[in-house]
């Protein structure tokens, strides 16, 4: 079952109009909640980022987030035999009678659905994943999770066909994130990660990675660094709500440190996985 524009339907029968403006123009922001035995991680947080993306693009928001909350548990409800849920929240502009650029005042089309977050053990993580690195060359407005990620899905497939995790970018010469995730770098003990901005999305898990890392009283420095910083790191992890805290011991063919994850890493990740189940 998802849900779409004030019903809850099978997804086979969720249709919207050609005239919409999220499917014409990715006119419309979205959200990934994740879910774990029927527990929102970071759930304030992820309201709170949708209220500033639909604020960037001059999207009235259609719900409290009370509402927003009785939505998404009913969605979670239907799909109780998924212990651990992806639920997807996307809400575009709406249809207008015509494709045009401009808009007048449309109501918004709201879509919500779940899908399975796979299993990860953490002995299985170990040897890691691999990466491969490219030109940063999306819009200015990277900290708006909009719709519109053709240069994203564009780096996501290129990683595929390199049998690769993840696309790390960089801007200038420096780390920015990935094509879906973010990215931490270790060295001499110390977690380091591009600061917020304009050239990130903030995302909920990166910010519950800092939190965690200060916690444990491991320095964290939010500022920029290098493709040679990269590469010689001791560590480095990608983080998003579906992968959680995901080490990469290979970047362009090339071994990070041992080619292990770390052990930093393994703290912040048990670290995490307590937050699960509190």
């Amino acid at each position: 079952m998802v849900y779409l524009n004030g019903n809850f339907i099978p997804k086979e029968k969720a249709f919207i109009s050609v005239m919409d403006r999220g499917f014409l123009f990715g006119d419309g922001v979205y959200e990934v909640f994740p879910v774990y035995n029927k527990k929102i991680i970071g759930f304030e947080a992820h309201l709170s980022r949708l209220q500033d993306g639909l604020d960037a693009i001059n999207i009235k928001n259609p719900h409290s987030n009370d509402d927003w909350k009785s939505l998404i548990k009913k969605i979670i409800s239907f799909n109780i035999k998924n212990a651990n849920q992806a639920i997807y929240l996307q809400i575009s502009r709406g249809c207008d009678q015509n494709r045009k650029h401009t808009y007048d005042e449309l109501d918004p089309t709201i879509y919500i659905q779940s899908s399975l977050i796979g299993p990860r053990e953490k002995n299985s993580l170990f040897k890691g994943k691999s990466a491969i690195t490219r030109e940063d060359i999306r819009w200015l407005k990277s900290n708006t999770k909009a719709t519109s990620l053709l240069a994203n899905t564009l780096y996501a497939q290129e990683a595929k066909e390199n049998n690769a995790e993840e696309a790390i970018l960089l801007r200038d010469g420096f780390v920015t994130e990935a094509s879906s995730s973010n990215v931490f770098i270790v060295k001499d003990n110390c977690i380091y990660t591009h600061p917020k901005g304009r050239n990130i999305l903030p995302g909920i898990t990166r910010d519950i990675t800092i939190t965690l890392a200060k916690k444990l009283d491991i320095k964290v420095n939010e500022t920029l660094s290098s493709k040679k910083q990269l590469m010689e790191a001791d560590e480095v992890w990608i983080t998003s709500s579906t992968r959680e805290i995901l080490p990469i011991t290979l970047i362009d063919n090339n071994i990070i440190n041992t080619g292990l994850a770390g052990p930093i890493w393994s703290l912040i990740y048990d670290q995490y996985q307590l937050l699960k189940t509190a």
